[in-house]
């Protein structure tokens, strides 16, 4: 990268398209910038540091709508950093994404008639690794479609050799610190993915299902019980009721039949048991309710498992080998037909957990696994916030973190996978057990093996913020770069990867956090605000907009969407409305080009400025200040909007026109606004930038003659202000918005000249009548000239002659009978709602259109008459 490059000299013609064709510009330019090192950063240098860490994508992933998203706003925010003077990283990366990943590669063995286990587990990880060249890491090319200014250089994948030392160590550590453990207790098992996964990996959701109560023993010692999954009452080993509830007073400490099977089972008294709910009696079932286990542990109940890991049943007799939900309907009728069932709900709607990789209604298992004691480290994710060295933005998703790190249960970090970061952890022929660290050597001898397991995905991800920087190596990086900044996340993945981030950081590093703000997006939608699915009509791949209108456009219409928390709707006409803009952009530097707008030399003097160049100036620095206040409060698409309307209402729509006048007459007048346009345009082509990156580099390169906006300086506010100017300008356009107001409503084409004569004595506009002229299309008055309508408008007066542009009589006639209309609707609008009977019966939706129909309706009447007034006389 050259130094102070912003600074060159001009150089070539400076000429542009007529059009500006995104597809043709894009990738040619990213590439440049990439090869000129514009994103590399440098961990020696002594600007102040600036990071980001990207969130991983999964190496199965592609680019969708949400990754736009959030990769538009962290590029953003990169970009403007760099051109203030920071040494911005911005570190891109995959995650290895265990089970999807396994998933892809199970798929493909069993195109093969294959299963993982007929080729074996070293032989699967190469396949798999195989996998991950040839086909993972897709999303990285959509990145670059998209403009992301990452440090390509520096990417990462969470089962590197960096990274997978970093694993070893923490895994170690919390291990030897007694934060890391192995129990059997209740997990979330999916059946189709074979693993446990964690409480966060399951997605609930309201199923058909059925209640059924059954009647267990017999005579006066009979229990009726109630449950979802009749298929468990074969792993049940006892029945639990209040120790205050006198209906079963005389059972507690009995045993009862348990039906179906040749078992009798205690009724044990457990304060857990709500006696209000349904017969106050429940079944437990330890191997298979996480409530139950709670209750089996403390009363010393047997853990009987009666599925296997297929959730298969595995209870010798009618129903082994039958699938969780064949079996149900089975037992329930072996039941039916002893006179069991007491009754049937069907369907029942209830809450059901589900895998959230693969879909599979999950099942809750007994089983032997590791887990992390999570309460000190949660405790001091926590505090890290309470205390003000991490801040959630916005400040009322903090409720949502606290609620999850408040009541954080142990979490399960072992997996039944081959693809993965295997457990440390080494088992003797004697019963020893070794935790193994990246400089320990693993035990040899007979007898040892290695625990089978993986650990879960989110257990490297969450070391992601300084694992990537070299950790736990102390490199020139991690002394520059950690902590990162911000981290930019959806605030769906607080539980999955940001709190996670939160203990480790906290713990690895001393007690320094990961980051400084976690600030919260809200998630795409559509344009309707439903929800976008790859199952639903309204999923969006986001690179056939790119194709179709170009990056900027999509990049735009995200940050104008995003307020912070909140979830942005998102529509193609909206796109289409930001590559207008785009094109808007581009027209106006064209213009500007061709009338000789110029970054050259020092900008006048303000005293020797028009009142049009001062008041665009004043708009100028007030646009710098709120976008860097908006910025900095991480408010995109205030950022956006104020953006969008300087640039298209206050440049393109009255600066550019009025300096049309202005260049027309030329002498000092005419030079000095071109170089005020040039440093307008070169101003709001650097505000854009970060936003939408291609279209500005291109057309600030132009107009400037320099290398690169992406190295350019960041605006800054200069303070100048013109109160004054500002207000002659905006009374300016008051006239011109209200004669062009009047002219539509008189039927007049834009284009069509109409004889005038303006009075602007009581106003500061004296100045300005060429410009209102030439904007409202108005003629000199001339001879024979008849003041048909007079407006007076904040002091001034236009009066015009209309009696040789429109038929008055005609004109009259149409408005005539358009006023009949209005006044009909609003008569049978009043008598509607004048009517008692009809309130009392309509819907609220109906009587509030009828409303709206007589506010429409008085408006039209207010509108009509003032044009008939308005009327020359016939």
């Amino acid at each position: 990268m050259t130094e102070n490059s912003a600074q060159q000299p001009p150089a070539g013609p400076r000429e542009l398209p007529t059009q500006y064709a995104p597809a043709e510009v894009e990738g040619p330019l990213y590439e440049r910038w990439v090869e000129r090192g514009y994103f590399e950063a440098d961990a020696s240098s002594d600007k102040p540091p600036y990071t980001i860490v990207i969130p991983p994508p999964n190496v199965t992933g592609s680019l969708h709508l949400g990754h736009a998203f959030q990769h538009t706003l962290m590029d953003a925010l990169t970009r403007r950093k760099r051109m203030q003077g920071y040494e911005a990283l911005w570190l891109p990366g995959m995650d290895h994404a265990g089970i999807a990943t396994q998933n892809k590669v199970e798929q493909q063995l069993a195109e093969e008639g294959k299963s993982r286990h007929d080729i074996g587990r070293e032989e699967f990880v190469r396949r798999t690794w195989q996998w991950k060249d040839e086909y993972g890491g897709r999303i990285l090319g959509q990145m670059r479609r998209l403009g992301d200014g990452v440090d390509w250089s520096r990417e990462r994948f969470t089962m590197d050799e960096g990274l997978s030392k970093a694993v070893l160590t923490i895994f170690k550590k919390l291990y030897d610190d007694g934060l890391i453990y192995r129990a059997e207790r209740i997990i979330n098992w999916c059946p189709r993915c074979l693993t446990a996964i964690s409480d966060i990996e399951v997605d609930y959701q309201d199923d058909e299902g059925e209640l059924v109560s059954l009647k267990y023993g017999e005579g006066d010692e009979t229990v009726v019980v109630a449950t979802t999954r009749v298929e468990t009452m074969l792993g049940d080993t006892a029945v639990a009721v209040h120790p205050d509830d006198e209906r079963y007073a005389h059972l507690i400490g009995k045993r009862i039949k348990l039906p179906l099977t040749d078992r009798t089972i205690p009724v044990v008294a457990d304060a857990h048991v709500d006696p209000e709910f349904g017969t106050g009696a429940v079944k437990v079932t330890p191997a298979h309710d996480p409530n139950d286990f709670a209750i089996g542990r403390r009363h010393g109940l047997e853990s009987l498992t009666v599925m296997d890991e297929r959730a298969v049943i595995t209870v010798p007799g009618p129903f082994q080998g039958l699938d969780r939900f064949e079996a149900r309907a089975a037992i329930v009728e072996a039941l039916r037909e002893q006179g069991r069932i007491v009754a049937e709900k069907r369907p029942y709607v209830h809450s059901v957990g589900h895998c959230s990789r693969c879909r599979t209604t999950i099942e809750p298992r007994l089983s032997l696994q590791w887990w992390v004691k999570v309460e000190p480290l949660a405790k001091a994710a926590g505090d890290a916030v309470r205390d003000g060295r991490v801040r959630i933005h916005p400040e009322e998703l903090s409720k949502r973190y606290f609620d999850w790190v408040d009541n954080m249960h142990d979490w399960t970090i072992s997996r039944q996978l081959w693809w993965g970061h295997r457990i440390p952890v080494w088992y003797g022929p004697n019963g020893e057990t070794v935790c193994v660290g990246p400089d320990d050597e693993a035990p040899a001898g007979e007898g040892w093996t290695q625990d089978p397991d993986v650990l879960d995905t989110w257990f490297s991800s969450g070391l992601w913020p300084f694992s990537t920087l070299g950790w736990p190596d102390e490199t020139a990086s991690l002394e520059k770069f950690y902590p990162t900044d911000v981290l930019l996340t959806g605030h769906d993945i607080i539980f999955f990867w940001v709190a996670r981030m939160m203990m480790f950081g906290l713990y690895a590093m001393d007690g320094v956090p990961p980051f400084h703000t976690i600030a919260l997006t809200g998630l795409v939608r559509d344009e309707h605000g439903k929800k976008m699915s790859k199952s639903n009509p309204n999923s969006v791949d986001p690179l056939d907009w790119m194709d179709a209108y170009g990056a900027d456009a999509v990049r735009f219409t995200l940050a104008r969407g995003a307020n912070p928390g909140a979830d942005v709707p998102i529509g193609e006409d909206w796109v289409q409305a930001s590559r207008n803009f785009a094109n808007k952009v581009w027209n106006a530097t064209r213009f500007a080009l061709m009338n000789g707008a110029t970054v050259e030399g020092e900008l006048p003097h303000a005293e020797t400025l028009s009142a049009t160049d001062r008041w665009i100036l004043s708009r100028l620095n007030r646009t710098v200040g709120a976008v860097d206040a908006y910025y900095d409060d991480y408010q995109f698409a205030k950022v956006s909007d104020a953006l969008y309307h300087f640039a298209w209402d206050e440049v393109f729509d009255w600066y550019v026109e009025l300096s049309k006048t202005t260049f027309a007459a030329g002498g000092d007048g005419a030079a000095a606004s071109r170089r005020v346009l040039g440093e307008v345009l070169d101003v709001t082509l650097r505000l854009l930038h970060p936003v939408m990156p291609f279209v500005t580099d291109t057309l600030w390169t132009t107009l400037t003659g320099r290398e690169s906006v992406v190295v350019a300086e960041w605006p800054a506010d200069s303070g100048f202000r013109d109160e004054a100017a500002e207000r002659e300008i905006q009374l300016l356009q008051e006239v011109t918005t209200e004669v062009r107001r009047f002219r539509a409503d008189q039927g007049l084409q834009p284009g069509q000249r109409v004889p005038a004569r303006l009075d602007l004595s009581g106003t500061s506009l004296a100045a300005h009548e060429p410009a209102i002229r030439q904007l409202l299309r108005l003629q000199p008055e001339g001879d024979g000239f008849q003041a048909t309508a007079t407006l007076p408008i904040a002091g001034a007066t236009v009066a015009l002659d209309l009696s040789g542009t429109i038929d008055v009589a005609a004109e009259r006639k149409r408005l005539t009978k358009d006023l009949g209309a209005a006044e009909k609707e609003k008569s049978q609008a009043t008598a509607k709602l004048g009517n008692e009977a009809f309130l009392a019966k309509a819907p609220d939706q109906v009587v509030g259109k009828i409303r709206g129909r007589l506010a429409k309706a008085e408006e039209d009447i207010a509108r009509i008459t003032a044009q008939l007034a308005n009327l020359p006389a016939a």
